[in-house]
């Protein structure tokens, strides 16, 4: 079987996607809101690019759907998603991969300022 690191490195839309479930399961709406936000309006997801990486996500087993009871019975219930445990490891392997990278660039930049 595949562990977390096999997976990397990850889009940048995946790790944002990730990065806003990490927190707290969330609507899909949700995802694209806090990405939009997280991104500083860098990452814009349409609905469909969106969609289509859940659905991915999915089949990895990185994430999973729960329900959210309608607060009114009439509404239709809407599906939040959360990360599994294979989902959070993903995660943080990724972050762990872009520590490396960043603190290389500091180490690099500083060398060059000299």
């Amino acid at each position: 079987s595949m562990g977390a690191q096999d997976h990397l490195p990850l889009s940048e839309s995946s790790f944002f996607i990730l990065c806003s479930l990490a927190s707290s399961p969330k609507h899909g709406y949700g995802i694209i809101k806090e990405v939009e936000a997280m991104s500083e309006q860098r990452v814009i997801l349409a609905a469909g690019t969106l969609y289509s990486a859940l659905r991915r996500m999915l089949d990895e087993g990185w994430i999973e759907r729960v329900k959210d009871t309608p607060p009114i019975s009439n509404h239709r219930e809407r599906k939040l998603y959360r990360l599994t445990e294979l989902g959070r490891r993903v995660f943080e392997a990724e972050s762990g991969r872009l520590q490396k990278l960043a603190s290389l660039t500091l180490r690099i930049n500083a060398r060059n300022a000299r």
